[in-house]
């Protein structure tokens, strides 16, 4: 393959601890640099399957921690099998167990995923949100090196304009613009993702029946939540739950890994990282 022809993606999965159906669908850095190659199971989204069909072998992934505290890009790994039936579809014991779909006739698909480095800054999606919200174009003093055409790849990440989705494209040009930011960091001392604190002096008025209005927990993903299977629960699942039900987190796109390997977490959209 060569450069012209290479793709470039963002996967998510989620770092933290979460049980589902008796087994732990975390997947950190850590448990990636453990495992080395790991299918990336358990996307039950339409959207995020589709896009992982299209992967070829040796195709670069920014590996990212959603629904978690400190969302962000953690590593770098690349596509080492393409798109296979995802056989825990069919596992009733697996978290992301789909009774609709048979072995003879898949409906999900996965591929698997090699580590290849660390990210050695840590690229928080606080900061990444803090550039596509820039009005200016050049960069802050900070981390000149990215250039105005950095600041144009990163404003037009899926991951800042639409969030949710647990697998998404990425340039070449954002490739390389994060990559460096990896390498070089620089944004220790800015402050950014921090709400300022309000100067309004007008009086809070009470509540009232009528005008408390419901809200969902959300993460500091900034997207729905979803799981899954090298998945997050940040990402809308494709899976209908039974009427006359609510729908269980385990309905997103999240994966696991067979028995040596921690199980790892597929990424749709509660509210994605």
């Amino acid at each position: 393959m060569t450069s012209t022809d290479r793709k470039y993606w963002l996967m998510k999965a989620e770092p933290d601890s979460r049980v589902v159906k008796g087994k732990d669908v975390k997947f950190s850095v850590d448990d990636f640099e453990a495992a080395r190659t790991t299918p990336w199971e358990g996307v039950r989204n339409f959207e995020a399957r589709n896009l992982m069909k299209e992967m070829s072998i040796g195709d670069k992934i920014l590996f990212y921690h959603s629904n978690c505290k400190s969302p962000g890009i953690a590593g770098f790994a690349e596509v080492s099998k393409e798109a296979y039936p995802d056989y825990t579809a069919w596992d009733s014991s697996h978290p992301y167990f789909d009774p609709k779909t048979k072995q003879d006739d898949p409906k999900w698909f996965m591929i698997d995923a090699t580590f290849l480095s660390r990210a050695e800054h840590f690229v928080p999606l606080s900061l990444l949100r803090h550039i596509a919200e820039s009005a200016n174009s050049d960069p802050p003093d900070e981390i000149a090196y990215v250039g105005t055409e950095g600041m144009k790849a990163v404003k037009a990440m899926p991951l800042v304009t639409r969030g949710r989705l647990s697998v998404q494209r990425v340039s070449q040009e954002c490739w390389g613009i994060i990559q460096m930011m990896s390498e070089k960091g620089g944004w220790e001392d800015m402050t950014f993702g921090k709400k300022k604190p309000s100067t309004s002096t007008r009086p809070r008025q009470p509540a009232t029946k009528n005008s408390r209005a419901k809200t969902n927990p959300t993460n500091n993903d900034g997207g729905g939540s979803e799981v899954e299977g090298k998945v997050d629960a940040s990402e809308e699942p494709d899976i209908k739950p039974k009427k006359g039900k609510k729908g269980k987190a385990s309905d997103v796109d999240t994966g696991t890994q067979k028995v040596t390997v921690p199980h790892r977490r597929s990424v749709r959209t509660k509210k994605e990282d």
